[in-house]
């Protein structure tokens, strides 16, 4: 999350959209900025919880694909409002699984869902897999940048997580190496914030 944060805070500088794949050492799950921890805690056994900057119900994170992308200010997916950033981002993920081979659809409408849990039911545009939701993402746009924070469970079908990453990788895409800067505010923020039960306790 502090990753994210921070290239968020520098995206507009590097003046290109940002890809970044990311697993976790051990069960966790991540909830929207704007929900409320004390009922957050009661909904899942999972721990630790952790604070997304993005909105968003509550996500549990193990075996999923995670993924965020990162979007300056003068890119035109930028300007795009909510609805139409959120299809966007999951006709890409739909795009690669068809290019494996793997049949998938976005929702035409929503399933409502248990409070705070993400992957029960599902919202417009979010990625289905034989009628069970297979992706969703949260979002986070401000002056700086555009942040999509997104997890797909993958369907029981074969593929490896690096043949998927593969084919999420755009065309002509080249990888960066992070500015000791973007680094640094990292680390910062991974202390200062989101390692302190006050920021998760906070509303």
């Amino acid at each position: 999350m502090a990753m994210d944060e921070a290239l968020l805070e520098a995206v507009a500088g590097l003046g290109q959209p940002v890809l970044r794949f990311y697993s976790w050492t051990e069960p966790a799950a991540t909830f929207g900025y704007f929900q409320h921890y004390a009922e957050i805690a009661r909904t899942t056994q999972l721990r630790p919880l952790i604070r997304r900057p993005t909105g968003g119900g509550l996500v549990p994170h193990d075996a999923d694909w995670t993924y965020s992308v990162v979007i300056p200010p003068t890119h035109p997916w930028h300007a795009l409002n909510a609805v139409d950033s959120y299809r966007r981002m999951h006709e890409w993920i739909r795009a690669a699984f068809t290019r494996l081979g793997v049949a998938t659809e976005l929702a035409n409408c929503c399933r409502k869902s248990t409070p705070g849990q993400c992957f029960v039911g599902w919202e417009k545009f979010d990625v289905l897999w034989q009628g069970r939701k297979i992706a969703g993402a949260a979002q986070r746009r401000n002056k700086q940048g555009l942040l999509i924070q997104g997890s797909v469970q993958p369907p029981p079908v074969g593929w490896e997580r690096k043949q998927w990453e593969k084919e999420m990788a755009p065309s002509g895409h080249r990888q960066i190496s992070l500015t000791a800067e973007v680094q640094a505010q990292a680390a910062r923020l991974a202390v200062e914030k989101y390692s302190e039960l006050a920021f998760y306790a906070r509303r």
